[in-house]
């Protein structure tokens, strides 16, 4: 009878035994209560669980949707920055995928795969103040220590591709040389020195290893190039021996940005950039990639094309700014001798064939006038002369008139 009543109070029933007493009742009463009450807990705490579940795998969702969105526009800016460095290392920044400070940028640049080399160094060879210091700190990821001049080079020179505007390059090759000096204190007792003695080096890569160049640099002359850039005094024959036969054996690795780019064909120019040109027979306006090197004009649809879409050699032809009621800042080629007549020219047609040149002149338009003058003034400089050499010969006139230059 004891057992009976025990297991109907636990499970809230009465007990059956007439025997029992109002006070065992009452406290029969209370359990049922506490029950309910538990029962309706239980309940609102799986409901809870449940509500607290389901904002976890919102939240995670979300998070999910976060990262797959900040990747796609990650990737994005990444082209854009390929197609048009500045605009699209501005989308990086303002969508917060990358921090504008130097060491950020320059650790983006020298590590993201993916990015076009000559937008890289499209962007390294800017001007502007934070630029200068993007390529400092560009330049300070490169470790130099105990490299010879042509291993360090090509370590650099793999980091980007060489952009074709002077002062550019000019800017690019100070910093380089700078990064250099500190590595190697001991080696050249100048900025100055190492800077010509690179530049030496880059064309004894061009003079040996370019078809087109038919006389190749001897060792000889080689040595007899760099004589007194060394403060007045000569580098050891011995080192310069060294580097000639480095260049012979093996010449410069060009970055071919996944292998789709011209810069096997065009390393170096004398000036590239976006322009719009004008059709020959229907007069549209197009947007172009130039690339002037060796006397020539090459274009091409995008930056990444192994093929230009035209070619116009220069020579005979002369450049000079025009007006055109459609587009400002525009510049034209024609050739003063023969006016009338066709320039010699030619371009691919969407079915792969070559075919002549349509034009009289050639019609360009930049984006601004002081973009309008350096293309003159580079073409011109193509026609006639060779900038290459006039920047090693800024810095060799500089290291003369300096008593006593010592490495930054």
């Amino acid at each position: 009878m004891c057992t009976q009543r025990k297991d109907s109070f636990l499970w809230g029933k009465a007990p059956s035994d007439p025997g029992i007493s109002s006070q065992e009742k009452m406290q029969t009463e209370t359990v049922k209560i506490p029950k309910s009450d538990l029962l309706d807990d239980i309940q609102k705490l799986r409901l809870e669980i449940e509500n607290v579940m389901t904002e976890i795998q919102t939240m995670e969702s979300d998070e999910e949707n976060k990262s797959a969105l900040r990747t796609k526009r990650f990737l994005c800016g990444k082209k854009k920055f390929n197609m048009d460095p500045k605009k699209g290392m501005q989308y990086l920044v303002d969508n917060d995928l990358l921090e504008w400070t130097p060491e950020a940028v320059a650790e983006f640049l020298y590590k993201e795969e993916g990015l076009n080399k000559t937008a890289i160094g499209d962007f390294l060879g800017e001007r502007e103040e934070m630029h200068l210091q993007i390529l400092k700190a560009f330049l300070d990821l490169q470790e130099f220590s105990d490299l010879n001049l042509v291993q360090a080079l090509r370590q650099f020179l793999w980091s980007f591709r060489l952009p074709g505007e002077a002062q550019k390059i000019d800017r690019m090759m100070e910093a380089f040389a700078s990064r250099y000096c500190n590595c190697n204190p001991d080696v050249f007792q100048s900025t100055d020195t190492c800077y010509i003695l690179s530049f030496s080096i880059i064309m004894l890569n061009t003079s040996l290893h370019n078809p087109n160049v038919k006389e190749k640099m001897t060792l000889e002359r080689f040595i007899t190039m760099n004589r007194g850039i060394n403060s007045g005094g000569d580098l050891s024959n011995e080192l310069l021996t060294k580097l000639y036969e480095s260049i012979k054996n093996e010449p410069f690795k060009i970055p071919e940005d996944d292998g789709n780019d011209v810069t096997h064909t065009f390393f170096n120019p004398d000036r590239e950039g976006w322009l719009l040109k004008e059709g020959g027979r229907v007069k549209t306006w197009k947007r172009r990639w130039f690339i002037l090197t060796d006397n020539c004009l090459y274009y091409f649809q995008y930056t990444t094309d192994k093929e230009p879409k035209g070619i116009i050699p220069l020579e005979n032809l002369n450049v000079r700014a025009v007006n055109d009621q459609q587009k400002q800042f525009c510049l034209e080629l024609y050739n003063p001798q023969s006016k009338g007549q066709k320039i010699k020219a030619c371009k691919m047609e969407t079915d792969g064939r070559v075919v002549e040149g349509k034009h009289e002149i050639y019609r360009i338009s930049a984006a601004s006038e002081e973009e309008r003058q350096d293309w003159i003034q580079s073409i011109r400089a193509s026609i006639t002369k060779d900038s290459f050499f006039d920047l090693v010969s800024v810095r060799r006139k500089r290291l003369m008139n300096n008593a006593d230059p010592s490495c930054e």
